[in-house]
């Protein structure tokens, strides 16, 4: 599996040049030999959306692996499993409310950590998925900003699935347009956005992605 994973790397890194975003390995449908064989293939940062499994793969892993690797929780977090999350993961990418920020930050505070977070950003308005909308954060995002246990690393965004690539051109561009807003407004740094997934990587890269969240197509064997 690691030269497979090492031949789909190569594509995607040869589609998206010139850009050079972070490919996080989205490994929530895949067991520990394939965490194992893309870390032999050279990737280090890993996407997990369900927290209970996530962690006990993580445990599992070889001491190497998890002392080397970064692990991103990059799906909706529920209150309750904020504090499991806080301990066990580097990054959360799905910060979508302010009562959320909130919780993980006293959690990260107890914790005697500042975690970095992404905050979640739906600026297409789907119902079925969680997230800010672009009025909701600019009105709370200087609050977020303030909370002590958190350091925001910049915006994520799941893009809709049935929409043409004209479209996601723009709401791609909307969200680092949204960044570049933060910053001037609040006088802060955001130098990560988190977009992009296997289905739409290319455009997002195109359009000021740092992280891609890449899992069938790293794993595929087709």
């Amino acid at each position: 599996m690691k030269e497979t994973i090492k031949k789909n790397l190569l594509q995607i890194q040869e589609q998206i040049a010139p850009y050079t975003p972070k490919i996080i390995a989205v490994t929530k449908y895949f067991g520990i030999e394939a965490m194992i064989s893309a870390y032999e293939a050279g990737l280090r940062d890993f996407g997990e959306s369900r927290a209970v499994e996530a962690i006990e793969k993580i445990n599992s892993l070889p001491n190497e692996i998890k002392e080397n690797s970064k692990f991103h929780f990059i799906g909706h977090l529920q209150t309750n499993k904020v504090n499991k999350v806080v301990c066990n993961f580097d990054v959360i990418h799905s910060v979508d409310s302010l009562k959320l920020a909130n919780v993980i930050s006293e959690e990260a505070v107890k914790y005697g950590k500042v975690q970095d977070v992404f905050i979640q950003l739906n600026n297409a308005g789907e119902e079925q998925k969680y997230g800010f909308s672009k009025d909701e954060l600019v009105k709370d995002f200087e609050e977020i900003l303030k909370l002590k246990g958190l350091n925001v690393l910049g915006l994520m965004n799941i893009a809709p699935l049935q929409v043409g690539e004209d479209e996601l051109s723009k709401l791609f561009e909307d969200i680092k347009q949204t960044q570049i807003e933060l910053v001037n407004k609040n006088n802060c740094e955001l130098k990560e956005i988190s977009m992009g997934m296997s289905n739409d990587y290319q455009i997002a890269a195109a359009h000021g992605a740092t992280m891609l969240r890449i899992g069938r197509k790293l794993f595929s064997t087709n």
